[in-house]
């Protein structure tokens, strides 16, 4: 895993509320593919918005590290085991048309691994919606 974070994503009560407050203090190009989620680029990362309510939010803040194949997440997830993580959620495919698992470290932090096809991952780890 490199030493980098792709994305992170703060939990939601209500995300129509909360993209209106992030756009009215200068935050601007949201990327909304639905009505659980909002993405922001925010210089080489992602700042993501996603709907507790909606039932995939997570209660506070969740990290995620984006691979360069669906074959990647596997990998990362077992590296992250085998240095102590616990798995979440296995690599699958997810609805959004990706790939998709997570891991907690020792403290309980989530972090999502994921190949998302439709965003560009650049050779520095950056990430481009």
């Amino acid at each position: 895993m490199d030493q980098r974070i792709s994305l992170i994503t703060l939990g939601v009560d209500d995300l129509t509320i909360s993209r209106k407050f992030y756009e009215a203090i200068g935050w601007k190009n949201a990327q909304q593919p639905d009505d659980t989620v909002c993405f922001f680029q925010a210089g080489s990362m992602v700042f993501g918005l996603w709907s507790q309510l909606g039932g995939h939010g997570a209660p506070g803040v969740e990290l995620a590290y984006n691979v360069g194949s669906p074959q990647d997440v596997a990998t990362t997830l077992a590296e992250a085991e085998r240095a102590g993580a616990t798995i979440l959620r296995p690599s699958a495919i997810a609805e959004w048309g990706g790939t998709s698992g997570a891991f907690a470290d020792p403290d309980g932090y989530v972090w999502e691994v994921a190949h998302n096809p439709g965003w560009t991952l650049q050779e520095d780890g950056s990430i481009q919606i």
